[in-house]
């Protein structure tokens, strides 16, 4: 079938933009036509199988986001900041894209806000995936946004949610919608991998010295200068490593990691990028590391390396990629024990040998309950380690598989 896909922003980093190009990889992959409508001004450097990209044309190159971040050559602007005809305009330039590239058997949308009005505007029908971000960070408590995401959504075949928990912050936001059917996103299981430590060492550096140039860490969206020597430094030996990544800003946690980590005799590495970076690097004890952002090509062999990986998010996450990326890569995840991070910890759980049930979460904002589960896990002997990533790995291929959820989101409904 052909399908359309529209997603408002880039293709790399954010979770919803990973899992966009996911869908476009895995859809062509199994034969069908997929035209990606998005931001991304580089879609060679992913890989999106025979998928094609179209860049549409913003008002005044305005970009609605939900959390400030720089986008080149766009004026991004929170969402709830936009005036009714930025809105409007925003919508209609979108919509008319997609209405160009028509015949398709499936619209599908990604965001409540404003993917919703995007698709509804196309005059066919379209299903929508609610990711959390738009209902948590502009749309909770601001009645305008509430009501037209409702309005949109009634109009949609279905809306996707990725977890239990977003099922119910979408009814808690918007109220009745319709059809809601729940998708858990995925994980590329032959992507993230088990690797023993010197060839994924290897790999890792090999990737950092492909980096492309960036002096001054001027760009925040590149990784950083020297980060190939800086690792090589930083990992050799066998010192216990923790990992994070993802956006730094205060929601995700990353200071009670840090809290957590003052008391472990481990090092850590931090990668991501965002306007909390400079206040995290001020607090983080001696051993740590940051990286700027590091893409799949980076992160595939980092997390063999680490010991554990931590997803200290202290707001609502709709489903824990991030974990369930670590778990794939053989590095057992801890998470904050809360919304769709509770759902990856119990399918964890339901993996784990008894003994080990209790480390896959910590009391949400409670460095010290982290910084006890990070002991236990690096206190565990060489075989215990050992099981406990292959059990954690064993819990995404059984669950979370890319190929299992995009054959899933093109069911009937």
């Amino acid at each position: 079938m052909r399908i359309l896909l529209w997603h408002g922003y880039l293709l790399g980093g954010t979770g919803s933009n990973v899992y966009s190009r996911a869908l476009a990889r895995e859809w062509s992959k199994a034969g069908h036509e997929v035209v990606v409508v998005c931001q991304e001004r580089a879609p060679e450097q992913f890989d999106l199988g025979t998928a094609t990209v179209v860049n549409p044309e913003l008002p005044g190159g305005l970009l609605p986001v939900f959390v400030l971040d720089r986008y080149e050559g766009l004026r991004p602007k929170l969402l709830q900041e936009f005036t009714d005809a930025e809105k409007a305009a925003y919508v209609e330039a979108n919509a008319a894209a997609l209405r160009e590239l028509l015949p398709a058997e499936l619209i599908f949308t990604n965001h409540v806000l404003l993917g919703g009005p995007v698709g509804a505007a196309t005059g066919q029908p379209f299903r929508v995936k609610a990711h959390g971000s738009e209902l948590e960070y502009s749309m909770r408590g601001r009645p305008e946004l509430e009501e037209w995401g409702r309005e949109t959504l009634a109009h949609a075949e279905v809306t996707y949610v990725g977890s239990e928990h977003i099922r119910r912050v979408l009814a808690d936001v918007v109220g009745e919608t319709g059809l809601v059917h729940e998708v858990p996103p995925g994980v590329d299981v032959d992507l993230f991998v088990l690797e023993d430590r010197p060839a994924a060492l290897a790999a890792l550096l090999e990737a950092a010295r492909a980096d492309p140039p960036n002096p001054g860490n001027a760009e925040e969206r590149l990784p950083d200068e020297g980060n190939a020597a800086r690792l090589e430094e930083f990992l050799a030996g066998d010192a216990p490593t923790v990992v994070y990544f993802g956006k730094l800003i205060e929601q995700k946690g990353v200071q009670v990691l840090l809290d957590a980590m003052q008391t472990l005799d481990a090092r850590l590495v931090v990668v991501g990028f965002g306007p909390y970076r400079a206040q995290l690097e001020a607090m983080a004890p001696e051993r740590t590391l940051f990286t700027g952002p590091l893409d799949h090509r980076h992160l595939v062999h980092l997390l063999p390396l680490a010991t554990a990986t931590v997803v200290p998010s202290v707001f609502p996450e709709a489903f824990g990629m991030v974990a369930a990326e670590a778990a794939a890569a053989g590095s057992p995840p801890v998470v904050a024990r809360h919304s769709g991070l509770a759902e990856v910890a119990a399918g964890l759980e339901e993996s784990y040998p008894e003994r080990f049930r209790g480390l896959a979460s910590f009391t949400s904002g409670d460095s010290e309950d982290l910084a006890r589960k990070l002991a236990a896990i690096i206190a565990l002997s060489v075989e215990d380690h050992d099981e406990l990533r292959r059990a954690a790995r064993q819990a995404v291929v059984e669950r979370w598989s890319w190929h299992s959820v995009a054959q899933r989101l093109l069911q009937p409904v």
